[in-house]
């Protein structure tokens, strides 16, 4: 090959996409008679935060533990940063938190940063672990035994130890599980930083305001299947303006209905707006009523929250699925009844 060809792949492989941080399609796992995950297929892009949301037993933890080789799946393919998520390779990336941890208790927290970064093969100086145990609020408890440590220092702790080896992917299973709000905000804070310095996060939580935060998608499983994915735009749905107004004038009705679909009810006014708006949709409507007379009592933004729009999908899916069984249950007592009459 010429150095002009060589140039020339050299520049065809740098404007490629760049591959996924986390990739799975069809992934599938079974325990003895219940299909914990079941054709479950999504991708977290680099610098992108996904949450993964669902209620217990949903199948979220067993993903997670697929898409890291830490369990084998029954059918399907994952891979970590390009790489096949079955090769140890793959994980050298990944700074991972699990749901349930232990810490040997001799150690203290800097000696367990220290052994973490050993385990990773990492080369990351003593300063750079000092600065990581100070992000997570651990600065002046480094030389503590872990063994004295309260549930919420050891969360801390184990956010400290996802992070200290510079991961390009980071995977969070219930971080905020036992810290107050000030943990929880510190974590947001954390999580919004990764994303900023281009580290991809997936992250698994109970909390669904803290995903609502920080996350730029969403996938929800249910019974081990994902039901609903998509940007929270797309899962939330079409934004709303609620407006208190009187002394309504034809001129202003007709620059309210201008602006999207409208519904009334007494002196309140709710407007879809446009799926495409600017920062200057709001204020311009709000100048122009007045403009037209109109008096404004009240101007609130609307907008089904995450957690109203998850129940409400977990809610369709159960009862799909309830009706799904009296079919199936129909259909066999159908079937009994057919051979005793032969």
């Amino acid at each position: 090959m010429t150095g002009q060809n060589t140039r020339d792949a050299a520049r065809l492989v740098a404007d490629l996409p760049p591959t996924p941080a986390a990739w799975c399609s069809g992934l599938r796992k079974g325990y003895r008679r219940r299909q914990a995950v079941d054709d479950v297929s999504f991708q977290v892009g680099r610098g992108e935060v996904v949450g993964l949301l669902g209620p217990n037993g949903a199948g979220k933890t067993t993903v997670i533990k697929m898409l890291l080789g830490l369990v084998t799946p029954d059918a399907g393919e994952a891979m970590l940063l390009g790489r096949p998520a079955r090769e140890p390779a793959a994980r050298v990336g990944v700074g991972y938190l699990p749901e349930l941890f232990r810490y040997q208790p001799w150690l203290t927290a800097a000696e367990v940063l220290t052994l973490h970064v050993r385990l990773a093969g990492a080369n990351v100086p003593r300063r750079e672990q000092r600065d990581c145990l100070e992000l997570v609020g651990l600065a002046d408890r480094a030389g503590d035994r872990v063994g004295g440590f309260s549930k919420g220092m050891q969360q801390r702790l184990g956010l400290a130890v996802a992070l200290v080896a510079r991961p390009e992917l980071v995977v969070l299973d219930e971080p905020t599980s036992a810290l107050d709000p000030l943990g929880r905000a510190d974590v947001r804070d954390i999580v919004l930083s990764l994303k900023s310095r281009g580290v991809a996060v997936l992250l698994n939580s109970h909390l669904i305001g803290e995903v609502e935060r920080v996350c730029d998608r969403a996938v929800i499983l249910d019974h081990g299947r994902v039901v609903a994915s998509g940007t929270l735009a797309e899962l939330l749905g079409t934004r709303e303006l609620r407006l208190r107004l009187t002394d309504l004038t034809p001129a202003a009705e007709a620059r309210l209905t201008a602006t999207g679909t409208v519904n009334r009810q007494g002196d309140w006014f709710t407007v879809a707006l446009p799926a495409v708006e600017d920062d200057t949709t709001v204020p311009d409507l709000v100048r122009d009523l007045a403009a037209a007379g109109v008096r404004l009592h009240a101007v609130e933004p609307a907008r089904i929250s995450l957690e109203q729009r998850l129940l409400g999908i977990l809610r369709a899916e159960n009862a799909r699925a309830e009706s799904e069984n009296a079919e199936n249950k129909s259909a066999g007592n159908k079937s009994a009844e057919n051979g005793s009459t032969r």
